[in-house]
């Protein structure tokens, strides 16, 4: 019976152990690389979206900062700096073959 429970335990440390390098669902999670391609993919598409929406001709500098959430899809949420000089934060809701830009503010 105790060999049961040593097996039951190693499985369910097992479990945990793999269960923390995933995203937690509806918590902010920094990311690590900002310069990984897809993020900035993501920032160039906001910017993009942005600028079909108010005719300005902005133009991704840098990711400096962000996080993602997982809400059904993922929401980035950038710290970038533009071509106006300024820095913006925006939001991004991703999921399958779906992007919508939900925010696109002046970083303060």
């Amino acid at each position: 019976m105790s060999l049961q429970y040593a097996i039951l335990l190693f499985i369910v440390l097992l479990a945990s152990t793999t269960m923390r390098n995933e995203a937690i669902p509806g918590g902010w999670t920094p990311i690590k690389n900002i310069n990984d391609p897809h993020v900035t993919e993501i920032a160039n598409y906001a910017v993009t979206e942005h600028d079909k929406k108010t005719g300005l001709n902005l133009k991704l500098e840098k990711v400096i900062s962000g996080e993602t959430k997982v809400v059904n899809g993922i929401i980035y949420c950038l710290n970038i700096s533009a071509s106006d000089s300024n820095k913006h934060n925006i939001a991004v809701l991703e999921r399958q073959q779906f992007r919508k830009l939900t925010s696109f503010a002046p970083l303060k």
